[in-house]
């Protein structure tokens, strides 16, 4: 194990398998594989638009799962010109209730399904307290569909 990766013992979240089966890479390496700052990615995890691993000493880690989300978040702010704000609206519009699986009961009485304005692992009201890293949209927000067309074609004029 180099340097750079942590055991997968001390992080592993409980969900996706994949995610926990993971390598983990230190927000430096991530950071430098994108040829960002450590302090933007960060920065992005306060506006919880990422959400690293955490040892238990409080380093930030990633896989390479993150590394599609983290060059969509990159091409939103830099092509289609976002800020946090719009980010986090853009996000809040994701179908959360058709990526879990809700019911039509669950997706009425869910808070995040009418008028949010941040994606639903913001609110921590969709998967269990403090998984929002394995959580299914979270996971799945890179490849949803109205996303990808809005960082194609940018925003409409």
């Amino acid at each position: 194990m180099n340097d750079s990766s942590a055991p997968n013992s001390e992080l592993v979240p409980q969900g996706n398998s994949a995610v926990a089966a993971a390598k983990r890479i230190k927000i430096g390496e991530v950071a430098r594989h994108f040829g960002v700052s450590v302090d933007l990615l960060r920065l992005y995890e306060r506006e919880g638009i990422l959400i690293p691993l955490k040892s238990e000493k409080g380093t930030r880690y990633f896989t390479e799962l993150d590394y599609p989300w983290i060059a969509t978040v990159l091409r939103l702010v830099r092509e289609a010109g976002l800020n946090f704000a719009g980010i986090r609206h853009l996000l809040a519009l994701l179908p959360c209730w058709e990526m879990r699986g809700c019911g039509d009961m669950r997706k009425h009485e869910c808070g995040t399904n009418s008028g949010a304005a941040s994606p639903c692992w913001m609110e921590q009201k969709c998967c269990a307290p403090g998984d929002c890293y394995a959580c299914d949209v979270y996971r799945s927000a890179c490849h949803c569909e109205n996303l990808k067309a809005f960082v194609v074609t940018g925003p409409p004029a």
